[in-house]
């Protein structure tokens, strides 16, 4: 799949995917205004117009990156595995996309519901499937 920022001048390209996920935790609703609703692309993902790009270091296993002319998020990078979380707003094209899984289901708040029914993974449930063994929790 390939998708682009609004200026145009970072494009992203991932693995066909057709799963969205939400991450509800704090970070993420602080970042765009509320759940972030992406698609992984898994390890194998390419930019072009990288030179526009920045970054920033978010926490000890991540980052995240968004277009420096146009303010675009483009990823969510998972550090310990190089796994990428590509906004779904990037790919315009009419992709066949389903929404699959929410993540700190826990975090959310009571103010917005989804109807869609997903597959569920609490803060612990999500520290225990994507950070390494050796890694603490956040604030443990």
């Amino acid at each position: 799949m390939e998708g682009s920022c609004l200026c145009g001048a970072v494009t992203v390209h991932t693995p066909d995917s057709t799963s969205v996920d939400a991450c509800h935790c704090g970070m993420c609703r602080r970042w765009g205004g509320g759940p972030a609703l992406g698609v992984s692309g898994g390890t194998d993902v390419g930019i072009d117009g990288a030179e526009a790009m920045r970054m920033y270091r978010s926490s000890e296993w991540a980052e995240r990156a968004f277009c420096g002319t146009c303010g675009t998020h483009l990823y969510y990078k998972l550090l310990p595995t190089g796994e990428y979380f590509v906004p779904v707003g990037l790919f315009q094209d009419g992709e066949p996309f389903a929404f699959k899984e929410q993540i700190f289901i826990d975090r959310k708040p009571d103010f917005y519901a989804f109807a869609n029914p997903t597959h569920d993974l609490t803060e612990a449930e999500v520290f225990a499937r994507y950070l390494p063994p050796e890694e603490p929790a956040p604030g443990t």
